[in-house]
């Protein structure tokens, strides 16, 4: 149980430095109970640093963070004791069996004896591994691994939940099976802090934030984020060499910012930025094969790339 009725996770300008330099920047956050989050940002954003701080893991410079109630600061046992953490880096024991990893886990969290044989089941279950309950975890797949590591970081039935890129370096399917396991576990009321770089997983999200360079740079729905109003007008540019082009367009008088999206460019222009026909033919006077651009409509990823081009102090609210 919680200490209070409040928000699961509660941050007011959490701040974290080392030494001179600033790794997460009067950060402010709140999470309402039973909500899935998504942290997005570029490695190096902050985002690992802000989850370590509010797991009890780091204290923080200044600022003050709540979990489940418990101050962060003060109370960092009660907040350990009322979470679950999945780190980046993959924390179980490859020369233990699935079941050892899970007696671990279950001794490490506490479960009490009476409770254990049926939480093991549950994550057994859950990570798919039936009959494999005795395989060694070096021998397992990496989304089986994953799973796995989800279902121990329960074994105490935590009320909020920390992932750190827990989906880094999985693949596709894997990736999707994972967020059901998600979903199941915010349907039973549990709170989840997921850290991402990949922007499509937003998709999957309640609410995401989006962190860059230790700022909260916006936070709202998926939907609401995709709506946040460009600085002009967003097209597709088919054209190789992409750095070349890259190169070429930055600085032409009406481009408000282009970026790589993948095997060709996004950019924004202006009104009065050259049409279609003329940026094509300004690309082929510096040896660039283009076809005309064409308008679509931005993903979060463009919002994120434009506000933090601009060094943007945007807040996106419901």
């Amino acid at each position: 149980m919680s200490a209070s009725g409040g928000p699961a996770v509660l941050a007011e300008a959490l701040t974290k430095k080392f030494g001179d330099f600033t790794a997460v920047d009067h950060l402010d956050l709140r999470i309402e109970r039973g909500q899935v989050i998504g942290f997005l940002g570029p490695n190096g954003a902050g985002k690992s640093t802000t989850i370590r701080m509010l797991c009890g893991l780091l204290l923080p410079t200044s600022g003050r963070a709540s979990v489940a109630g418990f101050d962060v600061g003060r109370e960092p046992e009660a907040v350990r004791e009322h979470i679950g953490y999945m780190s980046q880096k993959f924390s179980l024991y490859g020369d233990l069996t699935v079941r050892e990893n899970l007696r671990f886990f279950g001794g490490i969290y506490r479960v009490r004896r009476e409770d254990f044989a049926e939480r093991m089941r549950f994550a057994i279950s859950m990570a798919g591994l039936e009959g494999r309950q005795n395989a060694l975890v070096h021998t397992l797949a990496g989304g089986w691994k994953q799973r796995l590591a989800l279902g121990c970081a329960i074994l105490h039935r935590p009320p909020v939940l920390f992932l750190d890129e827990p989906t880094s370096g999985v693949e596709p399917e894997a990736r999707r099976q994972f967020w059901d396991l998600i979903h199941d576990l915010a349907a039973e009321h549990v709170t989840i802090l997921v850290s991402t770089h990949y922007m499509d997983e937003a998709e999957y999200c309640n609410q995401v934030a989006l962190i860059d360079r230790g700022t909260l740079i916006a936070m709202g729905t998926p939907s609401e984020l995709r709506g946040h109003r460009l600085s002009g007008q967003l097209y597709e540019l088919r054209c190789s060499p992409l750095g070349g082009a890259l190169k070429a367009l930055r600085g032409v008088t009406g481009v408000v910012e282009a970026a790589i999206f993948g095997d060709r460019l996004h950019v924004v222009l202006a009104e009065n930025a050259p049409a279609g026909a003329d940026i094509r033919r300004l690309l082929s006077e510096h040896g660039i094969q283009a076809d005309l651009p064409r308008r679509i409509m931005p993903s979060l990823e463009d919002v994120f790339v434009q506000l933090v081009s601009r060094g943007a102090e945007h807040r996106v609210t419901a």
